[in-house]
């Protein structure tokens, strides 16, 4: 399988919870489609009034006004809100600079990536390190002395600290830029300190700061760093996730639900740090098999998506009927920023249980990887011989390895014969990439309630892409009994492309989570088509769909999966019209004596080795199409072609490429004599 199969370790982008792709781009359109159009204006006034109370009203405005909405988000953030209520996190009166924070807040994880860059470009950050000191300062006091300071102080600071906190979670996620700048902060201790003190703390409080640890702690060297050198982290860490002390108040089964997702952040962070050293007490445990798996695979397994959509189309006929909060904003009523009445404290509700689910599937993908990077490769020194000059005296091809933790680790399914040579994770995944009504959002429209949506889509996107690191690493060294369980390798089959069948080809603006679905899904495919060469029966329809997915789009990666997956259909032995189509389509793809490829190096490269081990075996009853295809003088017909290619990648950039096109291209030969061979 190719290298753009392979799962690159890369920064999350903090994704909107309420997207407005659907919207054309410009102010004008989101006019249009605000009904809220006409308060815009007098908020960003208020927001600059000499009169704290007006600033207030405006800062809890705007929270209202967002809600759900995302063209009024794109015409306030046309109007500079960002910028002004940065500035009121400055203000002098406490009320409303706590009011501005949880405005930002929410615009922060209701608009992802471009508020959050705004914000960062804008110096969100300087009165933020301000803030810290003094909440540190504030939860010493209150846990030193918890009866001096009144509940009031101590719920506004609590709340105001969760605000601060998830802020500076949403930036960590914006860039690496923003990121640097924040690890300057130093915030490892201050967050840790929140999890130490859980049992005397809100938990949503706690959980912010672990949300917030476990971004940091993602590929981050300073805070991985400084959370290995106090042993007590770990400690924390490892309480948390064995469910040892407790967090106070609340509905029992509301704090249950924050307390499973506490945990799942908890496991993550231990995932991203680990291996620890000693003497933590995390030194000698295996993270991944001990903690992750045992604690994370019930969680995925638990949710049905079905009823989740359900309950969130029941909650929003029952919201339709209750008055909009802005209807009732004066300045002598105004609710909190984070007011929400009880049908919208349900709704969040279930959205915090499925981002939970979400956020397991994230860690699970990256426990599933156990195919590693390739070390970076030095650049080439001044005087060496390049591609052109070195084509006969090139390294010996590197092989790739397999290591981190393997597969057979993972816990194994009970039950059938078959079933038993895949990890149990397999069966709830396949659920959880199937659609359900609430999946995606209309055609170039809004759903009916986007945190939903938002977040069902990115558990299917979540749970494929957790599929294919699994299969990846299953297909690197399959079992013999694994690849006798055809079986099971054709229920997989089925179930994505399900998946993918419900999705649909009809993409428009908006719906950019369903073209995810597919660039992942095919990944999917080829993994389980690599296990089950020659025993998936390819049909008609699919084997159509891939070869318009590997010409319509122009993502090599995308294509080089189409290509794969198009190789291993082609192996069916008794399926000899779908052999040849797939054949013409490979070849297609191949240059000729008079023209290059159009599909990028990488797609030529791997449809060679598509070709070659299709028809490496002269004995297969498919065979007949390569003989009478005249195959070999069309192969002969790309042998120039091909050598142009490989000659023009660049080794000081693509040095494995390189190696692969160079395999290639003497493999490419070295075929064709073999075919010829078998003429006499």
């Amino acid at each position: 399988m190719g290298k753009s199969q392979k799962k690159r370790s890369m920064r999350r982008h903090n994704p909107m919870r309420v997207p407005d792709s659907h919207l054309p781009k410009g102010l004008e359109s989101a006019a249009s489609s605000s009904p809220k159009n006409e308060a815009v204006l007098p908020i960003i006034q208020k927001l600059e009034s000499p009169d704290a109370s007006e600033r207030k009203w405006a800062c809890v405005a705007v929270s209202n006004l967002i809600q759900n909405d995302p063209a009024t988000r794109r015409l306030l953030q046309g109007k500079n809100v960002v910028g002004a209520l940065i500035t009121r996190l400055s203000d002098s009166e406490e009320e409303v600079w706590i009011e501005a924070a949880g405005a930002l807040r929410n615009l922060c994880i209701d608009g992802g990536y471009d508020i959050c860059a705004e914000m960062y470009n804008k110096n969100i950050l300087a009165p933020l390190k301000t803030f810290v000191p003094k909440i540190s300062s504030a939860l010493s006091q209150f846990l030193e002395s918890p009866k001096t300071a009144p509940e009031n102080a101590r719920k506004v600071v609590y709340e105001f600290t969760e605000n601060v906190n998830t802020i500076l979670w949403c930036l960590s996620e914006t860039s690496n830029k923003a990121l640097n700048a924040i690890n300057q902060i130093n915030l490892v201790p201050f967050l840790t300190s929140f999890l130490a003190a859980r049992a005397k703390l809100p938990i949503a409080t706690v959980t912010a700061a672990a949300q917030c640890l476990y971004v940091l702690t993602d590929d981050n060297q300073p805070a991985i760093d400084e959370l290995r050198s106090n042993a007590a982290y770990s400690t924390c860490l490892l309480e948390i996730v064995h469910n040892e002390g407790g967090v106070t108040g609340e509905d029992r089964e509301v704090f249950w639900d924050r307390m499973t997702t506490l945990k799942v952040l908890s496991s993550g962070i231990l995932s991203n740090v680990s291996p620890f050293p000693p003497p933590s007490a995390a030194s000698g445990v295996d993270v991944g098999k001990e903690i992750v798996l045992p604690l994370l695979q019930p969680v995925v397994a638990s949710v049905s998506l079905t009823e989740s959509s359900g309950l969130a189309e029941n909650l929003m006929v029952k919201l339709a009927l209750e008055p909009p909060q802005i209807e009732n904003l004066s300045l002598k009523t105004a609710p909190k920023s984070d007011h929400k009445s009880d049908t919208e404290v349900e709704l969040d509700r279930l959205e915090n249980k499925l981002r939970t689910v979400q956020l397991a599937l994230e860690i699970l993908t990256g426990v599933c990887a156990t195919l590693p990077d390739p070390d970076p490769i030095s650049e080439v020194q001044e005087g060496e011989l390049d591609a052109e000059e070195d084509e006969d005296n090139d390294a010996e091809i590197e092989e790739d390895v397999t290591d981190g933790m393997a597969l057979d680790n993972i816990p194994i399914a009970n039950g059938t014969t078959t079933a038993s040579h895949l990890p149990a994770l397999v069966e709830p995944l396949i659920t959880l990439i199937q659609p359900v009504r609430l999946s995606f959002p209309p055609a170039a429209g809004q759903s009916s309630h986007p945190p939903t949506t938002s977040v069902l889509s990115a558990i299917h996107v979540s749970a494929l892409e957790c599929l294919n690191n699994i299969f990846l690493s299953l297909s690197a060294s399959p079992s013999s009994g694994l690849v006798a369980a055809s079986a099971s390798g054709k229920q997989i089959w089925d179930g994505v492309w399900a998946a993918l069948g419900s999705v649909g080809t009809e993409i428009t603006r908006g719906q950019e989570r369903k073209q995810k679905m597919w660039e992942i899904g095919v990944g999917v495919l080829w993994g389980v088509g690599n296990i089950w060469k020659g025993s998936l029966v390819p049909d008609e329809d699919q084997v159509q769909l891939l070869i318009q997915l590997c010409n319509s789009s122009t993502d090599t990666a995308i294509r080089v999966k189409c290509i794969g997956t198009l190789e291993c259909l082609a192996q069916h032995p008794q399926s000899i019209d779908a052999n040849r189509v797939i054949a013409m389509h490979l070849f297609s793809i191949l240059p000729t004596s008079t023209a290059p490829s159009t599909y990028g190096t990488e797609p030529l490269i791997q449809t060679l080795s598509a070709l070659i081990d299709i028809y490496s075996d002269e004995n297969l009853p498919y065979d007949v199409n390569f003989r009478q295809g005249n195959f070999v003088q069309r192969l002969v017909d790309s042998v120039d072609g091909v050598r142009k290619a490989v000659r023009a990648i660049d080794r000081r950039k693509e040095r494995d490429l390189k190696l692969r096109g160079e395999e290639m291209r003497d493999n490419l030969i070295a075929f064709i004599k073999y075919r010829r061979a078998l003429r006499f």
